[in-house]
This record gives structure tokens, C-alpha cells and sequence, in this order.
């Protein structure tokens, strides 16, 4: 694991870098470009940004507009107002008419830290998830979140992704990696529980299996970074040869990753499912490490989680 970068700056510096090969592309925000990072965009192509100011739903209407006319919008703020805010927006302006909108929200999650329980949206999965025709994205590390950026904008449709506050490891090179929209990732193998983990979590992921690896539990790790469409053929067939699954996300564990894992295996496959995840709370403010100690997202409690599961095999 090399240096650690928070994945709103690798959005940041995504839509700058793609700026000079899709002159289609436009950002807009909402008076928020510092902190979510799209004033790299805005110094680089001014005639291609959009300030729309604290007036969340109006920049998504503004992004649908702009749609229509050919171009390909980024509508850019915190995960709690372009999810939460400006909901009926995103809804009817953009997934109703399946526009080539892509939203890029910044600041979810617990990780928000000293924002507080305000800020940190928990429930942006469960909402942008519900909009029919909404594919929704959470990228693991910088190099993830520059490739979907990328992956977004050749997508034609409305897009949903999430980046986070606090920087995390570089788990893929730059290089090698490659991108699918609803395709899983499977960064180790294991015969006795699969851990499926998204954002963040995935670290945290990787961290417990090595912790059960030496309880000899043989634990298989699945990033998923599209929870919407859901890779299920994946999913289906860690269940069949696992016979066990622990999910791990930084969102409400109701509504989210956890819950679309256990959709997607109690119809075909059902096989026990422990979800890690806020346990329907709101946040709190603080410092991240011992927020996340507290809620629970850490490798230790994807352990216990992954010995519950496979007691119930």
C-alpha cells in the first residue's frame, strides 16, 4: 500500500486530467469547489465551469439542461446535499428522463469526521440506489476513483459517485488497473468467507483477513465499486464456494451494500450474510480513527462478524 490520498482529490484531479480528451465535459458545484476539489477543473477550462452557488437543486436542473444540449455534466457538491438536498431534483430531472448527468459527491460518510452527524450522509447509497436507471459508484483508492471518473463519463446515463474526505491507501496501480462499471474485484482468494467491502472498507477488509488468516480462516476479498448494478454473478458464486458472507461499508447498514448483497443472494443462493456497517445510528463529530472505532468499521469487528457468519454455515 503506497501514499495515501483521499479520493475527492482524485476527483478533482480526474476532471482536470479529462478535461483536454472529452471537450464535452462541463462541472458544475455549488460554491463548494475547494472542498470538493473541482476548482482544479475550474483553473484549467474557466469557460467550462459552473459556480451555480448554494442552490443544490438548481445545479442539478442546470446539469439536466446542459445534458440535453450534448454535453456531459458533473454536478459536484457534498454527499449530503446532492443526495439528501437536492433528492427531488436528482429524481425527477435527471433519472426520470435518464439523463447523461454524472453527480460527484464529496464528504460521505462517518470520515467526515469533525463535521459532524450533519454532514456525514449514511443514507446516500439507499437513496440514489431507489432512482431506477441510477448507477452508483464508490471508488477504494485514488487510482479507482480516477478510472471511474473516466468510466462515468464514456457511460451514457445518470451516474451517482461517492468520494470521500479522508485519505486512504493506493491498493491498485496506476498502471495495470482496470475499470468495469458492475464488475467486483476480487483482491485475495479464500475457501471459508467471502468479505465483499466498498470504499474505504476495503482496506479494512484486506487488514481482517489477514487477522483470520492467522485464526486459519481462509477469507476471500471482494471490492465492489458499483453497488448499483450489482455484480451478482460474482456475488452468486462467492456464495456457492464460500457458503459464507460479511459485508463492509461505510454507510447505514440498512439500504446499502449490505443490503443489496443480501437481495442478490437470498433469491439464488442463500447463504448467511453479516453486514458491517452503522448500525441505523447517526454520526457523531470527532476524529476519524476513533469515530470508526466506534461505529464499528474497523478489520476487527469484520472479524467477528466473519466468525459469526461461518457459525451459522
Amino acid at each position: 500500500m503506497a501514499d495515501k490520498i483521499a479520493t475527492r482529490e482524485a476527483y478533482g484531479a480526474a476532471l482536470a486530467e479529462f478535461g483536454d480528451k472529452y471537450d464535452k465535459l462541463v462541472v458544475l458545484d455549488a460554491d463548494l469547489a475547494a472542498a470538493t476539489k473541482t476548482g482544479t477543473f475550474k483553473k484549467k477550462f474557466p469557460d467550462r465551469f459552473f459556480d451555480c452557488g448554494i442552490a443544490e437543486g438548481n445545479m442539478v436542473t442546470v446539469a439536466a439542461g446542459l445534458a440535453t444540449a450534448g454535453l456531459i455534466p458533473f454536478a459536484s457538491s457534498f454527499a449530503m446535499f446532492a443526495a439528501g438536498r437536492a433528492f427531488e431534483q436528482v429524481r425527477n430531472a435527471i433519472g426520470y428522463p435518464h439523463l447523461n448527468v454524472k453527480i460527484g459527491a464529496t464528504h460521505a460518510g462517518i470520515s467526515v469526521g469533525e463535521d459532524g452527524a450533519t454532514h456525514q450522509c449514511l443514507e446516500d447509497f439507499a437513496t440514489m440506489r431507489s432512482i431506477p436507471g441510477m448507477v452508483v459508484m464508490q471508488p477504494a483508492d485514488a487510482v479507482e476513483a480516477r478510472a471511474m471518473v473516466e468510466a462515468a463519463i464514456n457511460y451514457v446515463g445518470p451516474c451517482y459517485m461517492r468520494f470521500g474526505r479522508y485519505a486512504v491507501p493506493t491498493l491498485f496501480d496506476k498502471d495495470t488497473y482496470k475499470f468495469e462499471i458492475g464488475k467486483g474485484i476480487v483482491m485475495a482468494d479464500g475457501k471459508d468467507i467471502t468479505i465483499i467491502a466498498t470504499g474505504l472498507m476495503v482496506e479494512q477488509a484486506l487488514l481482517a483477513r489477514e487477522q483470520l488468516a492467522a485464526l486459519n480462516i481462509s477469507a476471500r476479498v471482494v471490492n465492489i465499486h458499483t453497488i448499483k448494478p450489482l455484480d451478482s454473478e460474482l456475488i452468486l458464486s462467492c456464495a456457492a464456494e464460500t457458503g459464507a458472507i460479511v459485508t463492509a461499508e461505510e454507510h447505514n447498514y440498512i439500504g446499502g451494500l449490505g443490503s443489496a448483497v443480501c437481495e442478490c443472494v437470498s433469491g439464488a443462493k442463500p447463504v448467511p450474510v453479516v453486514r458491517v456497517g452503522v448500525e441505523d445510528q447517526f454520526g457523531r463529530s470527532g476524529k476519524v480513527p476513533p469515530l470508526m472505532e466506534l461505529y464499528g468499521l474497523t478489520a476487527a469487528n469484520i472479524v467477528a462478524k466473519a466468525k459469526a457468519a461461518i457459525a451459522m454455515k
